[in-house]
């Protein structure tokens, strides 16, 4: 392949990292990329495992002289968060990603750029693949779907798993390593509609622009959800006079914040509608002199059509739709002031639909304290019984506590001041990764995760510096030199 990024060391690793761009490997469609993989593992003959949930084992021996030493493990996940801009013809089924190099940093035009958890990917096939470097034997994993629950990491059968330090690659801030994070869910509330067709004017809303971002990472940004920005519309709309919910739609990801949402409410009454549109736009006109100063590029387009026949909700599916998401709890909800603020729990209303026979509102809850987590799920639950909507948990994954020992910390901050002259900053995060589950599964694992610099991700702003992730494969490599002293 003609690859784009020039200039950087190693060649190999921003060579793999572009490979596996051109396979799609959106969340459930990993099969292309984890057969690469095992076609990469035996064309240098490395022991492979390939299970059927799509996850890759592959080990390679340690280096002369450190025979003995016991293993570490590298870990990153195969799947990427797929969203594009409105507008963008991109099939993640079927396209790769058209990276773009602009100023010293990648990103894809127009879509997610895949660098969560592609970086992990690319550094751990160009570690396997140098028989130059310094390392003991090494365990790579590379699970699923770990963007819609860390199903993989669930299913990944750990007693093939001899390694005891682990090294996850799912942070995404150069000079800082995480130590904790968050255990969360998918959370999902579920009603069945009917409908019926009905005559009269359709006025049709659709937000656009906003922010976004990751729900665990960017929710103390206090960035817009356009889910419950649209339903706050709806509601104020629907006080005005009698009409009908067609259409309520947005969020793709139950993790991150929505960017994009649209609704249409039928009118019976013409006039009724044409009030209803010029109190939409000016209810929208003091929505962007509210959050502009935040979101930049939010927009609401609104268009009335005349004389239409459409198939609405019944009055109590809409109704109670409507309120449910206005009344959704949304964003922080507790805060530790004894650390800087840190976020301890939170929620994300990241998807509504009323696609199919049944509408939905799905959650990402996420919390580091077992009974604050508890105390989201009950509210949910209360939520649901009140408008009568049934619940589904699925995904549910552990938080990752911190260690007070911890040696593959140590060297890792050693490392760090070594090459950059920095100290490494150490910190928990408000996010789940997969460390939990790998020590709640291997007694005594001494975990860390670092990673390069990544901005924006979720979204499609999402981009990479090349000199960080260069810096990153850096400390990396000597952090697994130093592990054989």
């Amino acid at each position: 392949m003609q690859y784009k990024i020039h200039g950087y060391q190693p060649a190999s690793l921003f060579q793999f990292f572009e490979e596996i761009s051109a396979i799609p490997r959106g969340s459930g469609q990993e099969k292309a990329v984890s057969d690469y993989l095992v076609a990469f593992a035996k064309a240098r003959d490395l022991w492979v495992h390939q299970d059927k949930a799509w996850n890759v084992i592959i080990r390679k021996p340690a280096s002369a002289g450190a025979e003995s030493l016991p293993p570490v493990m590298l870990q990153g996940h195969l799947d990427m968060v797929c969203e594009k801009r409105a507008g963008v013809a991109h099939d993640f089924e079927k396209d790769g990603l058209d990276l773009v190099v602009e100023n010293g940093v990648l990103r894809a035009n127009g879509t997610t750029l895949g660098g969560d958890n592609g970086a992990a990917v690319a550094a751990m096939m160009a570690i396997l693949d140098d028989r130059t470097l310094v390392h003991p034997a090494l365990e790579c994993v590379f699970t699923t779907e770990e963007e819609v629950g860390l199903n993989g990491a669930q299913a990944l059968d750990k007693s093939l798993l001899s390694a005891r330090t682990m090294i996850n690659l799912d942070s995404e801030d150069e000079g800082v390593a995480t130590v904790s994070c968050a255990g969360g869910m998918r959370y999902s509330l579920f009603r069945p509609m009917q409908r019926e067709t009905q005559q009269g004017d359709l006025l049709h809303l659709s937000i656009s622009g906003l922010l976004g971002g990751h729900s665990g990472m960017d929710i103390d940004l206090e960035r817009i959800n356009a889910v419950k920005l649209t339903a706050r519309v709806l509601h104020h709309l629907r006080s005005l006079g009698a009409c009908r919910l067609v259409s309520f739609a947005g969020g793709t990801k139950d993790n991150a914040i929505p960017r994009e949402c649209s609704a249409a409410l039928l009118f019976a009454d013409a006039e009724q509608a044409a009030r209803a549109e010029q109190e939409a736009q000016a209810f929208v006109a003091a929505l962007q002199d509210e959050i502009h100063p935040t979101e930049p590029d939010f927009s609401c387009e609104i268009t009335r059509e005349s004389q239409v026949t459409a198939d609405v909700l019944t009055e109590a599916d809409g109704n109670a739709l409507i309120t449910a998401a206005c009344l959704a709890p949304n964003g922080v909800r507790r805060r530790n002031p004894k650390q800087g603020n840190f976020v301890v729990t939170s929620l994300n209303l990241g998807i509504v639909s009323t696609e199919g026979t049944e509408m939905c509102l799905v959650f990402a809850p996420r919390s580091s304290v077992t009974s604050l987590q508890e105390d989201t799920m009950e509210q949910l639950q209360l939520l649901a019984d009140t408008f009568g909507f049934r619940t589904e948990v699925t995904g549910r994954y552990p938080g990752w506590a911190f260690a007070e020992n911890s040696p593959i910390r140590q060297v890792f901050c050693d490392s760090y001041q070594a090459l950059f002259g920095q100290e490494l900053r150490i910190e928990a995060i408000h996010a789940g990764l997969e460390c939990g589950l790998f020590s709640d599964a291997l007694p005594g694992l001494d975990a860390i995760a670092v990673g390069p610099t990544i901005r924006g991700c979720h979204t499609p702003d999402e981009n990479l510096p090349l000199d960080s992730f260069e810096r990153f494969y850096q400390l990396l490599t000597d952090v697994l030199a130093r592990l054989t002293k």
